[in-house]
């Protein structure tokens, strides 16, 4: 008789599927909780409970396990956290803002989970264009998707409390330091070499899109 011999690649396959759920349980809940006035401040609080879970989740996918990561990972944590430090404290890159208590612990009067938030976006954009050949186009197009993906993001984000623009306008400087930003960070994940493939990425990107698309939709039609 025939013997099947489970391929190495199972396991993998479960653990997608498990990231896959978990991801569509988390932002469809957490949608509908921010949408419904009564939960939302409870809801508010998960903030940065609902980002570590989806850093954990992508690093649980994650193959290119090498000495390369972890310097990217690094770059992308501090040049974001970093550019907002100057935001905050200087109006340069962004422009004046300030943060709320939403996000949770700061650091400098910058919440901790930013940094992760902008390693989260550079890492599933990048996976998205990771087999663009050129380096400075791929860059491009990964610091042309952030920026588009904060322009989503702001409305809602000022809406809860994330944080406040001065004079309640959102300025150009902001998207275009979003931009530069975004592109440094995206050269030194091309840069980098490590296996780039996450198939958990685009699941975690889309959902984070739609998630601010239709709060978009729900916070502000009521």
């Amino acid at each position: 008789m025939h013997k099947v011999v489970p391929s190495r690649g199972e396991p993998r396959i479960s653990r997608l599927v498990i990231g896959q759920s978990i991801i569509v349980i988390l932002h469809a809940v957490g949608l509908v909780g921010l949408s419904l006035p009564e939960y939302q401040d409870w809801f508010l609080q998960l903030t940065p409970v609902q980002l570590l879970v989806s850093l954990i989740l992508i690093l649980f996918i994650h193959r290119g396990w090498n000495d390369a990561f972890p310097i990217f990972a690094a770059a992308a944590f501090w040049l974001g956290f970093g550019a907002e430090l100057i935001g905050i404290h200087t109006g340069y890159l962004f422009g004046d803002y300030v943060y709320g208590p939403t996000l949770g612990p700061m650091l400098w009067d910058v919440p901790i989970i930013i940094g992760v938030n902008w390693f989260l976006l550079s890492y599933t954009t990048g996976v998205v264009f990771r087999k663009v050949p050129n380096d400075v186009y791929a860059a491009l197009l990964g610091a042309s998707a952030m920026t588009a993906i904060d322009y989503i993001i702001e409305p809602v984000a000022v809406e809860l409390n994330f944080w406040a623009w001065k004079w309640d306008q959102i300025p150009m400087s902001n998207y275009a330091g979003w931009f530069l930003v975004s592109f440094l960070i995206h050269l030194i994940w091309r840069k980098a070499n490590f296996e780039k493939e996450n198939p958990l990425a685009v699941w975690l990107l889309m959902a984070m899109i739609l998630f601010f698309t239709i709060l978009n939709f729900t916070l502000f039609l009521n």
